[in-house]
């Protein structure tokens, strides 16, 4: 008859999973299952939502846009494009960093383009709108049946 030489170590890790075991079905028969609904979660992330975002570092250090134009609105800014002459044009587009043309149509085309790609830095970013339910529970209902 042979006999077997028992490790004391290996006893006990067995016997630790026998128990961890056994404590695993006992709890798990009496607690009771909690359906979530998706509807009500939502995710922590820590942020402050009403704050408004900033996406530059000139934001950041306050530049609130109004320095490189001396206005954020479309209209102003070509109201004061039409005031100006031809070499004024000239000298404002060489200070933005633009090539000034002799073309008062196309230089004012592209100063109001290059003005709307910069305003559009300093508006603020825009929050998803809320989703509409109502799609979303008939596709549900369908796939239910």
């Amino acid at each position: 008859m042979k006999t077997l030489k028992v490790n004391s170590l290996g006893v006990f890790f067995f016997l630790e999973k026998y128990i961890v075991n056994q404590y695993n079905k006992v709890k798990g028969k009496n607690m009771a299952k909690k359906k979530l609904k998706l509807n009500n979660l939502h995710q922590a992330h820590g942020k402050d939502e009403s704050k408004e975002t900033v996406q530059s570092l000139d934001q950041l250090w306050g530049d609130d846009g109004l320095s490189k134009y001396k206005t954020l609105d479309v209209v102003e800014y070509t109201q004061n494009l039409a005031e100006m002459n031809k070499s004024d044009l000239q000298n404002h587009a060489a200070k933005l960093g633009l090539v000034p043309i002799d073309s008062r149509e196309i230089l004012v085309k592209r100063l109001v383009s290059e003005f709307k790609k910069h305003t559009t830095k300093y508006q603020p970013v825009r929050k998803p709108q809320a989703k509409d339910d109502s799609k979303e529970a008939k596709v549900r209902k369908l796939l239910s049946d």
